[in-house]
């Protein structure tokens, strides 16, 4: 009995010890590493250029005033529907009206001296010609005749200068004449009040700057600014697609195509205006850069408001059914253009050439070196805490 005691106990030892080595085996041992993996698929690929873009109406106008004086009455108000030529607003027309009857004052004073002196040649042609048949009778003095012909030149030399205030003084009439008209303002265009500007009462001054009054525009057509950076600028050309949605309506895609891309950057027509303005156009040198694209959406229903953000998608290729890889499986790019990729290959990763061409922000078309199903390491996954 003491013998098969003794044989329990050690049996008992050991295969604690046994337990024990295999517990230390498997914490100590190294474990197999574990890889984050993606597969090649066969999808469609649309290459994009992403922009931020302005929406804004296809046309716009400040309506200002070109005269001074107090804004009497204004007729349209905000959100006004206005057609061409519909009156706006009146300025008070009295000065103008004053400016227009001085004119004409000046214009009569002229002519009374113009026909004054007229009157006055008259007779200086008169006793010139008297004093040349006495000269000639030897009856009269050459001195007084050459008086007489130099009174009558000077009187003609004064009709002439009368002459021209008279045409100078037709030339105020009719600019005091546009003046008081200025006094009417009248729509240039069909458009909607988008912003009343001045408001009834107020006193403006044009010496300097035409004071806006109110802002119209055609809101059934909106115009995009879509800000291509001065990196994909290169690859934005008129007539590609482009579609886009706005912060309020993120469903919702808006589609057209790019009418025309500015040839000079943002940044210099802002220096261009601040200067025309004769603000400072100080700016930058390490700015970033970048070129309006513009293009144009009907807007009948006016979802679209002016000044929104729009998300904008430029469509510069597109492949159907390509075999794509995700952008972040791609490694270093080698000497012939391809690119270093990890393929997994019975749970150990092997390098790959691979050929890619168009691309986004999320995938890359693969043209050689993989194939669809094919599984590629992003990394390593990282060991538990």
């Amino acid at each position: 009995m003491a013998f098969f005691s003794r044989s329990r106990i050690a049996f008992a030892t050991l295969l604690v010890c046994a337990l024990l080595s295999w517990l230390a085996w498997s914490y100590w041992a190294p474990s197999p590493k574990k890889y984050l993996t993606t597969t090649v698929t066969v999808e469609n690929l649309d290459e994009t250029v992403l922009a931020s873009g302005v929406v804004k109406p296809f046309q716009q106008v400040s309506v200002g005033a070109q005269v001074n004086g107090q804004l009497k009455s204004l007729k349209a108000g905000l959100g006004d529907t206005v057609r061409q030529g519909q009156l706006l607003a009146e300025i008070d027309p009295l000065l103008p009206q004053n400016e227009l009857l001085k004119a004409r004052a000046a214009l009569l004073s002229v002519r009374a001296q113009h026909r004054a002196r007229q009157a006055m040649i008259r007779q200086y042609e008169l006793d010139f010609r008297r004093k040349q048949s006495l000269v000639a009778s030897e009856a009269g003095s050459r001195a007084d005749l050459e008086i007489a012909e130099a009174q009558l030149q000077s009187a003609r030399a004064e009709l002439a200068s009368l002459a021209a205030q008279i045409a100078q003084a037709e030339i105020e009439i009719r600019i005091a004449e546009v003046n008081l008209g200025y006094t009417r303002i009248n729509a240039p265009m069909d458009g909607e009040v988008i912003s009343v500007v001045t408001k009834e009462g107020q006193t403006v001054v044009s010496a300097q700057s035409v004071p806006t009054l109110l802002i119209l525009a055609q809101l059934d057509r909106m115009t995009v600014e879509a800000r291509i950076s001065e990196a994909d600028v290169v690859r934005v050309k008129p007539g590609q697609s482009v579609s886009f949605n706005v912060l309020g309506d993120p469903d919702r895609r808006f589609e057209s195509h790019i009418r025309a891309v500015e040839p000079a950057p943002e940044s210099i027509v802002r220096q261009d205006q601040m200067q025309g303005s004769g603000g400072s156009a100080a700016g930058s040198a390490d700015a970033a850069v970048y070129y309006n694209a513009l293009f144009e959406v009907p807007n009948e229903d006016r979802s679209l408001r002016t000044s929104m953000t729009a998300q904008v998608s430029v469509l510069l290729n597109s492949a159907q059914k390509a075999t794509t890889l995700s952008v972040a499986a791609l490694g270093k790019r080698v000497a012939d253009g391809r690119y270093e990729v990890r393929q997994l290959i019975d749970g150990q990763p092997h390098t790959v050439l691979v050929k890619t061409g168009l691309r986004n922000d999320l995938i890359v078309q693969v043209l050689d070196g993989l194939k669809e199903h094919d599984e590629v390491v992003l990394g390593e996954e990282l060991a538990p805490l």
